[in-house]
């Protein structure tokens, strides 16, 4: 099997590039990385049945060329974070718009499969008791970034979805809750490694707003195998499929679960959104995933708590530390 991974050189196309060349795949990454890093692949470094090409997803030729003879493409190369999203929203609008759309042309030209990684950012301000797919999109303002990209990530599912119908491209949808492990840095304003990160270097955790906004974490290594049978099950093609974690918890909760788990002497403070955004920042106050479809079709069911994954961050942050990178 022959495999393509946009944005692989990303945190979880890190860990899926991984995966996919233990079960035996040959691999082919492709990344421009802005957001991604080489020293996420390079305890791969050296596998014959890995090639790494620095370049983008705007590039129509260099795609082409990458896709031409795949079995199979995992989209995921895409803008990463909220601080990202909000400062540089006309990156993020180009890459996941015409980027997306280059990735549907290569794969329909070349007969390969795809696996497009969306957000569940599409369902925006629905705070909803369980999301599921079907669920409400609940926009704010276009002229605020956050909901932009929200906008753009739901164009580029309908996009997915009409060239399933219209062209029959086999092309299946995963929206993505959260996603936390190992190689994911707080640099881009993800929250778990930021919070872990500080109460490892025993500054203040920042957290903000009221504290009690909630989400659902869910780990790398749930979500990636079930993203992999995704793809493989043909009665996933056309559909929207959430990936997210079975725990509710508040960003306060988790901020004090992480300073007693790691033993830190730290404070929670409390941020304004204000202080810590630019204009074009709005939150939302709870986003909890149905994963019942995911479940019926590949036996989805994330067993990593939140003490796990939060043990598991600060030690791969411990020893990223150590070793000076």
């Amino acid at each position: 099997m022959r495999s393509v991974v946009t944005g692989g050189a990303g945190f979880i196309g890190s860990h899926l590039v991984r995966h996919l060349l233990a079960q035996g795949d040959r691999v082919v990454v492709i990344d421009n990385m802005s957001t991604g890093s080489p020293a996420n692949l390079e305890q791969l470094a050296g596998d014959p049945d890995l090639a790494v090409i620095n370049g983008s997803i705007l590039d129509r030729d260099l795609l082409d060329e990458t896709v031409r003879g795949a079995d199979r493409v995992f989209h995921l190369a895409a803008a990463v974070g909220v601080r990202l999203i909000v400062e540089r929203p006309l990156e993020g609008l180009r890459t996941n718009i015409h980027g997306t759309e280059n990735v549907l042309d290569a794969c329909l030209a070349h007969g390969a499969r795809l696996l497009l990684a969306s957000t569940s950012e599409v369902y925006g301000k629905n705070t909803a008791d369980r999301l599921h797919e079907d669920s409400d999109r609940v926009l704010g303002s276009t002229l605020l970034s956050r909901w932009n990209y929200a906008g753009a990530k739901g164009i580029d599912e309908a996009f997915a979805h009409g060239y399933w119908r219209e062209l029959g491209l086999a092309v299946a949808i995963v929206r993505l809750f959260n996603t936390v492990g190992p190689r994911q840095t707080g640099r881009y304003g993800m929250v778990v490694p930021t919070l872990v990160s500080q109460a490892l270097a025993g500054t203040p955790l920042t957290v903000f707003g009221d504290g009690r906004q909630t989400r659902c974490f869910s780990y790398v290594g749930d979500v990636v195998p079930a993203m992999v049978r995704i793809e493989e099950n043909p009665d996933a093609s056309g559909q929207a499929v959430n990936l997210g974690g079975a725990t509710e918890i508040s960003i306060l909760d988790l901020a004090r679960r992480i300073v007693e788990l790691t033993d830190s002497d730290s404070r929670i403070e409390l941020v304004p959104y204000a202080d810590a955004y630019p204009p074009g920042f709005e939150d939302m106050r709870r986003r909890v995933p149905d994963n019942s479809r995911a479940k019926a079709l590949v036996g989805f069911e994330p067993t990593t708590t939140i003490d796990q994954i939060i043990g598991h961050v600060a030690g791969d942050l411990a020893r990223r530390y150590a070793l000076g990178v």
